[in-house]
């Protein structure tokens, strides 16, 4: 099974793709990640990327392409994939086609987790984590049960990472919406998108996804 997960930065896509990697042994190919490892391997599309990339330019869909035919090649053929981070364009939805039908594959389903912005902004913007341990806390949904305590370890500092703030999640927000919206009416055609409610429980959310993989209707 070979499934596209989308959703903007905080709507959970990181947890769900974990959870199907841990209960249905599928892999994730994230492009960013992809394109690293490629490069420290210095693999055939590994050498080129770093060239571009030490030139100051952007990595090119060829590039992409190849550094996903690579890992699609490197697995067995009944191992699922989840594809991370692409595509993101329609002439990148085209090479997908092309790079899974080269490999005897094809793209099996397109789960977007859907999100209502302003409640994302409150999801992210109250996020913080032990300085210490690195704990999660938020300031609605979870705070320590000793104020300025941390529940685990104890020590008293705690951070926040400085790009969640509203400015920034709104911004991803727009940019999500304007690199998906080429790609979804490809995939809508075909049947062969559902959407999911990101803002639901972590749990629910990981059922509906199984629901829809299944065969189910999510």
């Amino acid at each position: 099974m070979n499934i596209i997960l989308l959703g903007p930065p905080g709507a959970g896509k990181g947890t769900q793709a974990s959870r199907l990697v841990e209960d249905r042994g599928m892999v994730q190919l994230s492009t960013g990640d992809m394109l690293r490892a490629a490069v420290k391997a210095q693999t055939p599309v590994g050498l080129k990327a770093k060239a571009v990339m030490e030139a100051g330019e952007l990595v090119s869909d060829e590039i992409v392409s190849g550094i996903i035919g690579e890992a699609l090649d490197g697995l067995p053929a009944e191992t699922g994939v989840i594809f991370d981070g692409y595509p993101r364009t329609e002439a990148q939805a085209h090479s997908l086609d092309a790079i899974l039908a080269d490999r005897g594959r094809s793209l099996d389903h397109v789960i977007e987790l859907e999100v209502d912005e302003d409640a994302l902004v409150e999801r992210i913007t109250g996020r913080f984590t032990c300085a210490s341990c690195g704990e999660g806390y938020h300031d609605t949904f979870k705070t320590p049960k000793i104020a300025d305590t941390c529940d685990r370890c104890g020590a008293h500092e705690f951070k926040r990472r400085p790009d969640d703030n509203e400015e920034t999640v709104r911004t991803r927000m727009a940019e999500y919406r304007a690199k998906t919206a080429p790609i979804l009416p490809i995939y809508e055609a075909r049947g062969i998108v559902s959407r999911v409610d990101g803002m639901a429980d972590m749990g629910e959310v990981t059922k509906a996804i199984a629901a829809i993989l299944d065969g189910g209707k999510g």
